[in-house]
């Protein structure tokens, strides 16, 4: 069972950056894609980012295209979510996902995904 831990959430100004991050622990292979979801209340949980293990493939939301940069370290088993200009919008609960696929496919919808984290919260003021 893989465990999911993110971190790097917090308050900042409109304009500001953030980075966070997120820990895979137990066994994730090359077939193991992840991504970031994120949720505002009252909102439904909506895909950012995500990015395949094997190849470094990226696919991102068009509210966050230029704004927002994902990436992995393997060997750490870690993926990053940088996010820059920040704006109000962007306030919400930010959620790390993991799920193996069999190709270097992306998944974009959350019913995709199998592993979830607990959730780091930004706030972005104007």
């Amino acid at each position: 069972q893989v465990q999911l831990v993110e971190s790097g959430g917090g308050l900042v100004q409109a304009g500001g950056s953030l980075r966070l991050s997120c820990a895979a622990s137990g066994r994730t292979d090359s077939s193991y894609a992840m991504g970031w979801f994120r949720q505002a209340p009252g909102n439904e949980r909506e895909f950012v980012a995500g990015i395949s293990r094997s190849r470094g493939r990226t696919y991102y939301a068009d509210s966050v295209k230029g704004r927002f940069t994902i990436s992995r370290d393997n060997a750490k088993n870690t993926v990053y979510l940088q996010m820059n200009s920040l704006e109000p919008d962007d306030t919400a609960a930010y959620y790390c996902a993991g799920v193996y696929v069999y190709s270097d496919y992306v998944p974009t919808q959350a019913y995709e995904y199998r592993n979830w984290g607990q959730g780091t919260q930004v706030t972005v003021s104007s």
